[in-house]
């Protein structure tokens, strides 16, 4: 269930006081599992690159099995694709994620993100609210 936005408020209010508290322990609760993770991935990735080129030599050096190059050709691809994904989304070390209220244009992207349903529950619960107060 997702949080109402007078809850994601003051979830984001806690959040700045933590930072102006301790920012150091802030940090290291910062999602460096996140971090852990896409680092590992980013690593499976580039040995799965080297296995592809590994396959992609064995396939050019022995006759009749061309396949085993389009097969290394693939591995290859995909990991690349793993790997930049895996960068893109690796949270730099101290770097905050960011939040609806950061800024205009990440509020721009993160509505073009949503669907349309999350759109209209998020009007219908402003209404409600506007209505109840």
């Amino acid at each position: 269930m997702p949080l109402s936005e007078h809850e994601q408020r003051m979830l984001e209010q806690m959040e700045r006081a933590l930072y102006a508290e301790d920012p150091k322990f802030a940090t290291a609760l910062e999602g460096s599992g996140l971090r852990t993770y896409t680092r590992r991935r980013v690593y499976q990735a580039v040995a799965g690159i080297v296995v592809g080129i590994a396959l992609l030599m064995t396939g050019v050096i022995v006759p009749n099995v061309l396949w085993i190059s389009v097969v290394g050709f693939l591995v290859m691809l995909g990991c690349t694709v793993l790997v930049v994904t895996g960068w893109r989304k690796a949270p730099k070390p101290g770097e905050q994620p960011v939040s609806d209220s950061a800024d205009g244009s990440a509020r721009g992207r993160n509505r073009q993100r949503r669907s349309m349903m999350t759109r209209i529950e998020e009007r219908w619960q402003r209404r409600r609210d506007e209505q109840g107060q």
